[in-house]
């Protein structure tokens, strides 16, 4: 029986690589995303799909003739804004595509994945920690998703399914330069935080300098998938200085933010 994967956002980043890396482990790769793959890949059938509207998932679902091994969402989309200042626009935005579109995804491919079939979702290693200023939004998405996986892990288990999660620090995926863009834009836009947000510039650039390479995210994902017994979470490139603030009492996390940001 032919072995098939589906992969949510295959544009770029990490979905690009991870369906590059299971094409060349024999897999035939469906790939949603709105916008077309960088590069032509043989073995990879892209569906044009906007994610955030069911019609579109339904629809994409309608082509997919195969049944699936995998489910693996890398879909997600990055902001950086003040929580009083991003508008209402934006905040739906961002967690329609960071939390619905993979609840729409998993819940309309479901009868297509195999019996001990596998859904993998990315995360981020924000998502546990306490959020710093301005990425808030982006941190309350990915948490969301952690409590949502966790939950379709206990339900799914039941059914003889299981799912895994892959929480990656910094990688080079393109969102670092729409990550240094937006913050360059909210510097240029707030009204309440601009010294403070180019004090915090300094702050995601240190974070930032220590990304890797989208490839060794499929990687992971692919010998996750591949475990008789894989882990629920499987954790990379973990930031040091943020694990160690978080491990401070709420008080002095606050203390020394503010002893960073705020203007003397």
């Amino acid at each position: 029986m032919e072995k098939s994967v589906l992969i949510t956002g295959v544009s770029g980043g990490m979905g690009l690589s991870t369906a590059k890396k299971f094409i060349s482990c024999g897999y035939k790769v469906y790939g949603l995303d709105i916008r077309e793959p960088k590069e032509s890949i043989d073995g990879l059938e892209f569906i044009k799909t906007d994610l955030t509207k069911l019609e579109e998932v339904e629809s994409a679902f309608n082509i997919v003739k195969d049944k699936l091994d995998f489910i693996i969402n890398t879909v997600g989309i990055y902001d950086l804004n003040s929580l009083i200042e991003i508008s209402e626009e934006k905040f739906i935005r961002i967690f329609n595509v960071n939390v619905f579109s993979i609840y729409r995804v998993n819940k309309t491919f479901i009868p297509l994945l195999k019996e001990g079939g596998r859904i993998i979702m990315v995360s981020s290693e924000l998502a546990p920690l306490d959020p710093l200023p301005f990425t808030g939004l982006y941190a309350i998405t990915k948490s969301t998703i952690e409590k949502y996986a966790y939950s379709l892990r206990m339900e799914l288990q039941l059914l003889g399914y299981k799912v895994i999660l892959i929480r990656p620090g910094a990688v080079d995926t393109g969102l670092i330069e729409v990550s240094t863009d937006k913050l360059d834009k909210f510097t240029e836009s707030t009204t309440h935080y601009q010294y403070n947000a180019k004090r915090f510039k300094k702050v995601v650039d240190s974070v930032e300098s220590k990304k890797i390479s989208p490839d060794k995210i499929a990687n992971l994902i692919y010998k996750a998938s591949q475990k008789k017994r894989p882990k629920y979470v499987y954790k990379i490139n973990r930031n040091k200085g943020l694990l160690l603030l978080n491990m401070l009492p709420k008080s002095w996390q606050h203390r020394i933010i503010k002893k960073i940001l705020k203007n003397k």
